[in-house]
């Protein structure tokens, strides 16, 4: 490498009509400085090189690589003023050099100088186009925002992002949607970088909230079409297709997004509800949402079983709540409505077995002896049945249906179990919650 240096720095060199022992006497003491400096430099002794520097420029006052090396060993030494004037002067002397406009990229980095150093790397990004995450970084940092997501554009339109260019493209997302681009903006955003997708999602939402559907849909068909792998494009075209009741389009978009890897978990959900809602209408599409609802994780803190269950649970659809509900989460809530839903279908059986494993875990509630008793009742287990009341009736505490509740349970076994005395008992005792 420094052999190499040092043939650059003797091909830079020119004598102009000067003898040629004269010459060769030059450049050999050009030679011998310039590689004392360079050794000096290596061991950090950056005054000496400094020295054997300027006196390769008392022999030749206009080469530019002497210029460029005094640079680097005052930017070395955190002189910047003169590491900036050397830097310079290298460029003025050999502006097609690519590491001269480094060094001086170099000097208004570390001075955090990032106003100067942009023209700068707008040059270098003509010798590497690496340097393009340089520039937004830099847009990024003076606040030029337009600029910077100009760029991040550019970079995403032919490569993959890095994480840093990640994080800039969100915050500057998340500043758009606070000041709400233009239509024109984005639709000028879109023909200069036609790969882009988050431009044609903003432009989507943007229509969206101006009630111009037909536009959004139009946005989304184009994002389709010129990014064929955007799984958010079909986020849009499933709401759309609901809309034209478009059944076959509709179901390919849904599935589409419900198998994304790429999509939020709560995004996929807010499509299921619509899609849901939507198959309603046609029921054989439950079949198509059963197919796809093991690529639903719970990491958003949404239990899809258990959103299913109550939306059928609500439409009356006992047979189908009772399906999703058995797979969900345990908790509270889903036993009682589960032990509900098992009433509804008269599954008294798996009401009779769910509501004793439950109650070894919640022994002090008290809705779970009623459901257990209710069930025995039903499988005619009369002596059971007593046995889950006489248990549970502790643990009714102010809840006047509940405990009507459990009467009616008592004279339904003291029925089964012929003894009269015990249901006239529980008759009166009803009869005065009934006359409250």
């Amino acid at each position: 490498m420094i052999r190499l240096l040092i043939f650059y720095f003797i091909t830079t060199i020119s004598f102009a009509q000067v003898n040629p022992e004269e010459a060769d006497l030059a450049i050999n003491e050009l030679e011998n400085n310039f590689y004392e400096a360079l050794k000096q430099k290596s061991i950090e002794n950056y005054d000496k090189a400094i020295i054997s520097l300027e006196k390769c420029l008392e022999k030749d006052p206009k080469n530019a690589e002497v210029y460029y090396q005094l640079g680097t060993n005052f930017l070395a030494q955190k002189k910047y003023l003169d590491a900036e004037q050397n830097f310079q002067k290298a460029i003025d002397i050999t502006p097609n050099q690519r590491w001269y406009w480094n060094g001086l990229y170099d000097v208004y980095y570390q001075t955090r100088a990032y106003e100067k150093a942009i023209p700068i790397v707008e040059k270098l990004v003509g010798f590497d186009i690496n340097m393009k995450e340089d520039l937004a970084s830099l847009y990024m940092n003076t606040n030029q925002f337009e600029k910077a997501k100009k760029v991040i554009d550019d970079i995403e339109n032919t490569t993959n992002l890095s994480k840093t260019m990640e994080l800039y493209k969100m915050q500057i997302q998340a500043m758009q949607r606070q000041s709400k681009p233009q239509v024109e903006t984005l639709v000028q955003a879109i023909v200069d970088f036609p790969k882009v997708e988050q431009n044609y999602l903003d432009l989507i939402y943007t229509y969206s909230v101006a009630n111009q559907e037909d536009k959004a849909f139009e946005i989304a068909k184009k994002l389709a079409i010129e990014l064929p792998t955007s799984d958010m494009a079909h986020v849009s075209l499933v709401k759309f297709y609901i809309a034209q009741k478009n059944t076959e389009l509709a179901t390919e978009s849904f599935k589409r997004v419900s198998k994304s890897a790429k999509i939020d978990s709560k995004i996929k959900h807010r499509v299921l509800n619509e899609f849901l809602i939507f198959a309603t209408q046609n029921t054989s599409l439950y079949n198509e949402i059963d197919q796809v609802l093991v690529y639903f994780t719970n990491d958003s803190g949404l239990d899809v079983y258990k959103e299913l269950g109550k939306f059928f649970y609500k439409k009356e659809h006992y047979l189908l709540a009772e399906k999703y509900l058995e797979k969900a989460q345990l908790n509270p809530e889903m036993m009682d409505l589960l032990l509900n839903v098992y009433d509804f279908n008269q599954s008294f059986d798996k009401m009779a077995k769910s509501a004793t494993q439950w109650i070894d875990l919640y022994p002090t509630k008290a809705n779970l002896y009623y459901y257990a008793a209710k069930a025995t009742n039903k499988l005619k287990k009369f002596k059971q049945a007593k046995e889950f009341l006489d248990l549970g009736m502790d643990y009714v505490v102010e809840d006047k249906n509940l405990e009507a509740g459990f009467y009616k349970q008592y004279m339904l076994a003291a029925d089964g179990l012929s003894d009269q005395k015990l249901k006239q008992d529980f008759q009166k005792k009803l009869d005065q919650i009934n006359t409250k």
